[in-house]
């Protein structure tokens, strides 16, 4: 890795004097990058300006179809300018400034602190310099969909004449290495495999994206699920190469489960750190060793979900581009600063600098190229708080820049999609006639000179906003996936279209609802019903509730601070950088549970609940982003008289954050478990965190003694389907003398007891923390939460905390309230037993 970076951050083949040791790194030092400015300067004098010029009317579409096609038809003096002059390095931009701003640039010395400075890369676009990396897109039939995505050194307009010169070959292989009958995984650079291949299939190459610095391309790939075994597939990609000093594997294989089967799921958020950790205090990404210790045993992972914070772009303000305007001390003229072409260049390159060497930073590289991923994005894949700032300040042009440049690589790297032709620049050179239906930004013909960019092409299974966002001029990104035979899957873009006061919009969730309603029916009439629906979110939505702590930080008394704050900087840690609020704020502002989401929040978790009940789906929801283990859930009240197998209240909020970053204090931790009260969603259904922490991982003392329901300490989660194909395992162990493990003996429990069989024992002697986990045949999920022991220990050793999810099997005769599609609720016949059950449950609350 080292050898890696080192070739990332010589600047002009000269190696700074100021480049940090360490490996785990995100932002070098203020004096590196001044350093660096220096060295750029001195190149500056020696650039050409060069001039742009493009019918920017019309739609985006046809616009940056003719300007591609015209860069490959232009005459030969066009295609083969010259940029001798510009001395090559890895921080580079490309060509894509307006003529005036050129110009200026060309003449330093008129206005050398707003200088546009070019990094121009060599180099043929065939070079990795990251990945490769994978997707899962969905299932169709016997069908497995995926993408594969490379990035390579130097590129631009003419690259898509290479195309056809790039594949992706892939081979079944046998699961174990040298044998035909396949029981054990071994991913890497293994020959035996690949030389016994069992059959083989070819992808061509797209490119997604290339401009001077960089080559995207990217590799759909198709292969066939086995009917009754699980299948490994190893690939390698002909025509691009790897550096000679490169240590990452070259073939690279994944695993897919047999059509009867349901996928094995890790599910991870928080992958990165804040600025101003000490990474090496906490031993780099060191769980992702853990990940894959466990990809290379008998049971690897099918598919990873993130849950948002895949990257951690924060340093962009602090050792990056938005420095200086983070330094504005008057709120106004922070908010009214431009972001004009050449900040935006800064900004495009920084972010794409900053992907590659997060997406090149093992062990997580490796598990990028064979674990299949499915991502949703979260405020710190754009910047801290993005969104959840007041209006007037998300509305101001740096930010919707940002905005824009985050979402153009998130859809690259993340999701291997081409970005949009353009991203937000201060000005009039953009078209932005056709935004309002089109798809936000408008094009920018200067963003396109010697650069291509690939039609807009989506896949099924996504699901699209019908709008932009407010602040990302795009349109949202759910997710509707198979994984496997009875687990369905939806990913909620809660990021796109989030403002202080809402999450989606309205006519978003309608669109997901729509979908999900569908794809369950059609499963249930084919005769292969789902049994659960696994729903990923950014945030938590069943977690303690922090509106006290709101109240304090809006409430006028806290004026006289922000002013003394603004006048003398008293404070200046407990106040943001950009909009002058409280830095917790847009913290609070971003959960389910904060007041102005309460109401959508509400609504969201009653309709998932009208939806469990139409189609008898257990639905398990995942959310990240506060940095501790938890596991939260919403069921019928009490006096409702439900056994967990018959409510389709029942849902459980698994919560896994952060698999990188480093946990918040203890006494914040036992702080929310003290504030861990049941509260009421509704007259039915009340909600609260169950007791999964029965000791501190290891011999640590990470919490109060009293504290067994929050675990500040680094961690990831693993689900798996007990398969009713499995063999019967053994029964749990149950201690303190527990007999009687039938459904009566629950009912009537309320939250901080077990509500099921398998809340007995959570935790770590619970049968999903053991070598069974996964392994019993009654068609719930086990989920175990991996936590980490030790913060210095680089392998990442974890302890595993276990529950288990049963399946639902709902009857219409409780005749539960229904809301129906369009959130409007509905009651549905009940009798008279019913009815006065649910009413004597409304009155309790």
């Amino acid at each position: 890795m080292s050898d890696n970076k080192d070739k990332q951050l010589d600047v002009g083949n000269e190696r700074s004097a100021y480049l940090t040791s360490s490996r785990w790194v995100h932002e070098e030092t203020p004096e590196f990058y001044e350093d660096e400015g220096r060295k750029r300067r001195e190149r500056l004098a020696r650039l050409q300006p060069r001039d742009a010029t493009a019918d920017n009317s019309g739609s985006a579409a046809p616009l940056a179809k003719f300007l591609n096609e015209q860069s490959r038809d232009t005459d030969a003096a066009a295609s083969d300018r010259k940029r001798d002059d510009a001395e090559p390095g890895p921080y580079h931009k490309p060509i894509m400034v307006a003529a005036a701003e050129a110009q200026s640039s060309a003449h330093p010395e008129a206005d050398q602190d707003h200088a546009y400075q070019p990094h121009v890369e060599g180099g043929d676009g065939k070079e990795i310099v990251c990945g490769p990396l994978l997707n899962y897109r969905r299932m169709e039939g016997n069908r497995w969909f995926g993408s594969v995505l490379c990035v390579g050194t130097g590129g631009g307009k003419n690259m898509i004449e290479q195309e056809d010169q790039v594949v992706l070959n892939i081979k079944r292989t046998p699961l174990r290495a040298g044998s035909t009958d396949g029981a054990e995984a071994t991913n890497g650079t293994g020959e035996a495999g690949w030389k016994t291949s069992v059959n083989e299939v070819q992808a061509c190459a797209h490119i997604l994206y290339s401009d001077p610095r960089n080559t995207f391309w990217q590799f759909d790939v198709e292969v066939e699920m086995d009917p009754e075994l699980e299948t490994r597939w190893e690939y390698v990609i002909d025509g691009l190469r790897f550096p000679a000093d490169s240590t990452k594997p070259q073939r690279n294989s994944f695993f897919a489960p047999s059509l009867q089967e349901s996928m094995r799921i890790l599910f991870f958020s928080c992958n990165g750190f804040s600025v101003g950790t000490d990474e090496d205090a906490w031993s780099g990404p060191a769980l992702w060793n853990d990940v894959m210790r466990q990809q290379n045993s008998e049971a690897p992972f099918h598919v990873m979900l993130g849950g948002g914070d895949q990257i951690y772009n924060d340093g962009i303000r602090v050792s990056g581009p938005l420095r200086e305007w983070t330094d504005i001390s008057n709120p106004k003229k922070r908010r009214d600063h431009p972001y004009p072409e050449k900040l935006r260049q800064d900004c495009d390159n920084w972010y794409l600098r900053n992907y590659i060497r997060w997406y090149n930073t093992d062990p997580f590289s490796t598990a990028n190229g064979q674990i299949a991923q499915i991502n949703i994005w979260d405020d710190h894949d754009i910047i801290d708080g993005f969104g959840s700032y007041v209006n007037d300040f998300m509305m101001c042009d740096v930010f919707r820049g940002i905005g824009g440049t985050a979402h153009k690589y998130y859809m690259i790297f993340q999701h291997h999609l081409a970005p949009p032709p353009s991203t937000y620049v201060t000005g009039e050179a953009v078209a932005v006639s056709d935004a309002p239906v089109e798809g936000g930004q408008g094009i920018d013909p200067n963003q396109l000179i010697d650069t291509y960019v690939a039609e807009k092409r989506t896949d099924s299974s996504y699901v699209v906003g019908s709008r932009p966002g407010p602040y990302v001029a795009e349109h949202s990104h759910n997710i509707y996936a198979k994984l496997g035979a009875r687990i369905a899957f939806a990913g909620i873009d809660a990021r796109t279209e989030r403002t202080r006061h809402q999450v989606n919009y309205p006519e978003t969730y309608d669109l997901l609802f729509d979908r999900l309603d569908k794809e369950l029916r059609a499963a249930k009439d084919s005769g292969t019903p789902f049994k659960h629906l696994v729903l990923l979110l950014g945030i938590p939505i069943a977690y303690p509730r922090l509106t006290w702590l709101e109240n304090i930080f809006t409430s006028p008394l806290m004026g006289p601070i922000k002013f003394l704050n603004k006048r003398f900087g008293l404070g200046g840690s407990l106040f943001n950088k950009f909009d002058g609020s409280i830095d917790l704020l847009d913290d609070l502002d971003d959960h389910y549970t904060a007041r102005t989401h309460k109401k959508e929040r509400n609504v969201l978790v009653e309709r998932l609940q009208s939806l469990a009940g139409r189609h008898s789906v257990r639905i398990t929801i995942l959310g990240g982003d506060v940095h501790l283990a938890a596991v939260g859930r919403f069921y019928s009240k009490p006096n409702l008289k439900r056994a967990v197998e018959k409510d389709e209240r029942y849902m459980i909020n698994i919560i896994s954050s952060a698999i990188v970053n480093k946990p918040p204090p203890q006494a914040i931790a036992n702080l929310l478990a003290k504030r861990n009260k049941i509260h009421h969603l509704n007259h039915q259904t009340d909600e609260t965190l169950m007791d999964l922490f029965d000791k501190d991982p290891g011999s640590t003392n990470k919490t109060a003694a009293s504290n067994h329901c929050t675990m500040p300490s680094r961690n990831y989660a693993m689900i798996t389907e007990n398969s009713p194909n499995n063999a019967p395992r053994p029964a749990q162990e149950l201690e303190n003398g527990e007999s009687g493990t039938t459904p009566a003996n629950f009912v009537g429990n309320n939250g901080h007891k077990p509500l099921s069989e398998g809340e007995l024992v959570a935790g770590t002697k619970h049968i999903a923390a053991t070598p069974q986990h996964g392994r019993g045949n009654d068609g719930s999920l086990d989920v175990c939460v991996r936590v980490e022991i030790e913060q210095h220990d680089p392998q990442g050793l974890t302890e595993g905390y276990g529950v288990t999810v049963l399946a639902l099997d709902f009857s219409p005769e409780f005749g539960v309230p229904e809301r129906g599609l369009r959130g409007a609720v509905s009651q549905p016949h009940m009798n008279q037993t019913q009815q006065q059950v649910e009413m004597n449950g409304a009155s309790s609350s």
